[in-house]
């Protein structure tokens, strides 16, 4: 599979979790951007970190890498080989995918080696404002 090309989003994500009976905030839906996903046991909301949600948890500091897409389903292994590139360096992520594409948070203290780790594995990685 040729590497791809990974565009940063210039927004700080917040991921919470909530019980699996709550209701889904009113704010989350106004957002610009958000994942919601509900399981048999919790359901986790991403959006941006400024967002206040009344929350039973939640994990700040995350930035966001969108898979420039659209991607077609035949593709594989793309979150493989960008998750094992970011474990080599002990980088943990967050990964989402919807219809179109895919997306890697990775927290913010940890942005700026995985894209050079991106990098240095023959990915395009897109900064906001810059040319590189």
């Amino acid at each position: 599979m040729s590497q791809l090309t990974l565009r940063l989003i210039n927004e700080a994500f917040a991921i919470h979790s909530l019980a699996k009976n709550s209701e889904i905030p009113a704010q989350v839906f106004n957002s610009d951007i958000f994942f919601i996903a509900k399981t048999f046991d919790e359901i986790s909301i991403v959006l941006p970190q400024g967002i206040h949600l009344d929350s039973d948890d939640v994990e700040r500091d995350w930035q966001a890498l969108e898979v420039v897409g659209p991607l077609d389903f035949t593709l594989t292994g793309i979150l493989s080989n960008i998750s094992t590139v970011l474990a080599n360096e002990k980088i943990s992520i967050f990964a989402m995918s919807t219809f179109d594409t895919d997306y890697i948070l990775v927290k913010e203290d940890k942005i700026t080696a995985a894209i050079e780790a991106l990098r240095a594995n023959q990915y395009q990685v897109l900064i906001p404002n810059t040319h590189q």
